[in-house]
């Protein structure tokens, strides 16, 4: 049997699965799932695709450690997935302008469309997976590098901080429908 679901509603599926239900079922308090959501989301707002989970492995080693301070690791890994490979160009465009525009270079934003001929020029190649690799890196840290390192604080900061209250939010009204259905019984 053929399966009908477009792919709009795979990804839908898959995030569901991979993001939203261990959310759900996690036995932890709110505020420690809420932890984890934030730290991952700062983690995704940065233009490190690659070393983001080993990142907040790093931050949790840290955290306990230092501050005595805990989080939701699977969660944190989970959140970190909403920068990947198809929203990376989207996503480091963003930190690029914001950069642009926080260094007071509005004259000198590139296009989209140069972005994406650099990753085309990349990963199109005849090249092997570590030549492209250091060639992405290359172009990022010399045309882009700076201004995406600045544009991405931002929105690391408001995703870490927007991610944690609406995860807080969350529970908060799940819990309250929770007694309802409890004292409606």
């Amino acid at each position: 049997m053929k399966n009908k679901n477009s792919l709009w509603e795979k990804l839908k599926r898959l995030c569901r699965y991979r993001l939203v239900i261990p959310l759900l079922r996690s036995p932890h308090p709110p505020y420690f799932k809420a932890r984890g959501v934030a730290i991952g989301m700062v983690w995704a707002m940065t233009p490190l695709v690659g070393i983001q989970m080993w990142l907040v492995f790093m931050t949790l080693v840290f955290l306990k450690k230092v501050c005595k301070w805990d989080f939701s690791l699977p969660l944190a890994i989970a959140y970190t997935w909403v920068t990947n490979v198809f929203t990376l160009v989207p996503v480091y465009y963003a930190f690029y302008v914001t950069g642009q525009i926080m260094l007071g270079n509005f004259k000198s934003i590139t296009g989209y469309g140069q972005l994406k001929d650099i990753l085309a020029q990349t990963f199109l190649s005849d090249l092997g997976f570590v030549e492209q690799w250091t060639l992405f890196f290359k172009l990022l840290l010399q045309d882009w590098g700076i201004a995406m390192a600045v544009g991405c604080i931002p929105w690391a900061i408001a995703g870490g901080i927007g991610s944690y209250y609406i995860t807080l939010k969350f529970f908060e009204k799940r819990a309250l429908k929770k007694l309802q259905k409890q004292k409606a019984k």
